[in-house]
């Protein structure tokens, strides 16, 4: 008889708050051999970590994964395939490992990567996952605004490089997402003025965290020092 693996557990827990976890998330995390999570930058706890710190006990084995935040594919190649075989060596010894992924493991997740990496070089692997509240879902809470209603339609777009993925959404989306727009705000600033939707736009800081900021007035705002986790709303109608 061969010897059964471990399971992966993709965990979705939230944008921060811990209590944004979901029950079967809590229940599978709390039960898992190995915790997994993405190392932060410069080896300091990442968000995913802080979000689950809570809810760990002593006796569970910590495994930080090294996800570099670069563009270079054959280095994040690299990087995936170190990963998963950090956690496969725990899955072929019959440990469940749970990997906490920041948000929801289907939206733009770094655990995304990794399990298709998994599935790759270990075609055996067992992998369940667990939905969550991702970010868009999180500010339209924090904003107290309903993120679409009736026959709207939303885009959501991931960091971006070039406007003109911005200007072709809002031709046809009456709700607008930019993930991470701190790298590009102040020319998205200037789009939104020329367009006259900035009265129509907020911007979200670190939404559900301590650290958590709320612009929604952005019409004399057209520089703003952002963090890395800050999210753009527009929207045209209601």
């Amino acid at each position: 008889m061969e010897p059964t693996t471990g399971i992966l557990y993709g965990i979705s827990v939230g944008t921060g708050d811990p209590d944004l976890i979901t029950v079967k998330g809590l229940r599978l995390l709390q039960r898992a051999s190995v915790v997994a999570f993405p190392l932060g930058v410069g080896n300091q706890p990442g968000l995913a970590e802080q979000i689950i710190a809570p809810w760990l006990s002593s006796q569970q084995e910590k495994l930080p994964l090294v996800f570099p935040y670069v563009r270079d594919q054959q280095q994040l190649e690299q990087a995936w395939q170190v990963a998963a075989q950090q956690v496969w060596h725990h899955l072929s010894q019959g440990k469940n490992v749970a990997f906490a992924c920041e948000g929801d493991v289907s939206f733009y997740s770094t655990f995304t990567y990794l399990a298709q990496t998994l599935t790759h070089l270990y075609p055996q692997v067992r992998i369940e996952t667990v939905p969550g509240v991702c970010s868009p879902m999180a500010v339209a809470s924090v904003l107290q605004l309903p993120l679409t209603v009736r026959e709207q339609r939303l885009a959501i777009l991931p960091a971006l490089y070039h406007l003109t993925a911005l200007e072709e959404a809002l031709t046809w989306a009456d709700v607008v997402v930019l993930m991470k727009v701190s790298s590009v705000y102040p020319q998205v600033w200037s789009m939104l003025q020329r367009l006259n939707l900035l009265d129509h736009a907020w911007v979200v800081e670190r939404a559900t965290q301590p650290e958590q900021v709320i612009y929604d007035n952005l019409s004399d705002r057209p520089h703003l020092d952002l963090s890395y986790f800050s999210l753009l709303i527009v929207q045209k109608r209601q």
